[in-house]
């Protein structure tokens, strides 16, 4: 059935933010949050859970929460180098 509907901006930027997140037609999504919102409550279809990965620059192996250990550790290398009578 075709129809129009006027809807609030936070209901249409909720609906347009789902769509992005689950690669779903805008209809397709109206219908589905509807239908949730008919259905008794915890029956409805949750979302997939997605991850979005991102590049924090260290490579594999390297813990950043030690990154103070590693610069004593270089510190006292490079204190040794210029010193070799210590």
């Amino acid at each position: 059935m075709r129809t129009t509907l006027t809807l609030d901006d936070d209901v249409a930027n909720y609906l347009k933010e789902q769509c992005r997140l689950l690669d779903r037609p805008f209809k397709q999504v109206v219908n589905d949050t509807l239908r949730r919102g008919m259905s008794p409550a915890g029956t409805g279809e949750r979302p997939k859970f997605k991850v979005k990965p991102f590049s924090s620059g260290f490579n594999p192996g390297v813990d950043p929460t030690k990154l103070n250990q590693l610069y004593d550790q270089l510190e006292v290398e490079e204190f040794l180098r210029k010193n070799p009578d210590w």
